[in-house]
């Protein structure tokens, strides 16, 4: 789960890394209530998951109190690469001197932990990765032994910090170890970090994702989270692996690697049919049941956009008689509500029983095929109708 930029402010100031104030705002006329109560000079910030906030309009100063609200009457409502603010924070201004860079993050790659850092701040990390590499310093961090003072240490003198400012950002680079670690996030990250006329290192923007496996140890249902698409938030409640994607063709698969090939099976027979593509990622799992088939017709029978559903199944666990009755379930109960067509492509345990099934039960709306290239091409073919 990614944080919004506000929770993760107030989360780095509970352990005691330094930030600015903040305060949140849903209106124009809390916008300004907060900004009274900062005081001089703030900032209005979109509260959404994207970035590229400021070239959209979605960072905006302000001197005034009155001047917030009619920044955040601009803000509220703005459309950011598709999201749509519906909430700000504002937040003290600050004299920036110069902007640092640091993050540290689950490296699945080499099953580590590493800590990206760079004395220049304030652009997109991967712009700067691309454009000048030798900027970016890269720190293997020990899961085991984590990021003390001495490590600390060598991760700054690695990415070229200023010798009289070892010391404070070090100290810094601890305190967000320590949210890394004890939150059980798999990214922490600061950018910028910056050194204010003052002569103090802020973190000024951060950027928090939590692993969701890990919830069980934290006290998060109160916690703001995006809303999901309605149909996602259907699937989630019936503990489906789905995931909404903009086409017309429905997917259903079992087995994440066998969906991931249908979907690119789907996207080519589609080139030929109208450019249609896959409307969704649908896992029912290696064990699921007629029930679980069931529910998963359910959710992208709903779906307005989808023309068309491609059922791929590999009969193991599952076996292709179970799917076969879960999908006539699935038609007998939506009744009159189905009004799409169905290509099926069984294959595997019991396949034979399950073709025998769904060809005696004739619907008008499930036709079958005996390859996944054949099934993905009729699939788009109707789809493209």
């Amino acid at each position: 789960m990614d944080l919004f930029e506000y929770q993760a402010r107030d989360l780095f100031e509970s352990y005691g890394v330094p930030v600015l104030a903040g305060q949140i705002a849903d209106t124009p006329e809390e916008a300004e209530a907060a900004a009274r109560a900062i005081g001089g000079t703030v900032v209005v910030k979109a509260q959404v998951k994207t970035g590229g906030r400021g070239k959209a309009g979605g960072v905006k100063v302000a001197h005034t109190p009155e001047e917030a609200r009619e920044k955040a009457e601009a803000i509220l409502g703005l459309d950011i690469k598709g999201h749509v603010v519906k909430r700000v924070m504002v937040a003290q201004g600050a004299q920036i001197d110069r902007e640092f860079y640091f993050s540290v993050l689950l490296d699945r790659s080499n099953r580590t932990f590493l800590s990206l850092c760079s004395v220049e701040g304030g652009m997109e990390i991967e712009q700067l990765a691309v454009e000048r590499p030798e900027a970016l310093a890269k720190v293997p961090v020990s899961a085991v032994s984590g990021i003390d003072k001495a490590k600390a240490l060598e991760i700054a003198k690695a990415a070229n910090f200023p010798q009289e400012l070892l010391d404070e950002v070090a100290d810094v680079f601890v305190k967000l170890y320590e949210v890394f670690k004890k939150e059980d996030a798999t990214l922490v990250e600061v950018n910028p970090l910056v050194l204010t006329k003052e002569g103090k290192i802020v973190a000024l923007d951060g950027k928090v994702s939590l692993d969701d496996n890990a919830e069980f140890r934290h006290e998060r249902e109160a916690m703001e989270r995006d809303q999901l698409d309605p149909l996602e938030a259907k699937a989630k409640e019936m503990d489906l692996n789905y995931v909404k994607l903009d086409g017309e063709v429905g997917i259903i698969g079992n087995g994440a690697g066998l969906v991931m090939s249908t979907l690119d099976v789907v996207a080519y027979a589609g080139e030929r049919h109208g450019k249609v593509k896959p409307a969704n990622f649908l896992d029912i799992g290696g064990g699921a049941s007629a029930e679980v088939m069931a529910a998963g017709l359910d959710v992208i029978l709903n779906d307005p956009q989808v023309r068309s559903v491609f059922v791929n199944v590999f009969g193991g666990i599952t076996a292709c008689d179970a799917v076969a009755n879960g999908i006539v379930g699935a038609l007998n109960t939506l009744g009159s509500r189905a009004t799409k067509p169905l290509v099926v492509r069984l294959d595997g345990n019991n396949v034979e029983e399950g073709r025998r099934i769904l060809s005696e039960f004739n619907h008008p709306l499930v036709s079958l095929a005996e390859t996944m290239d054949g099934g993905a091409d009729k699939a788009a073919e109707l789809a493209n109708k």
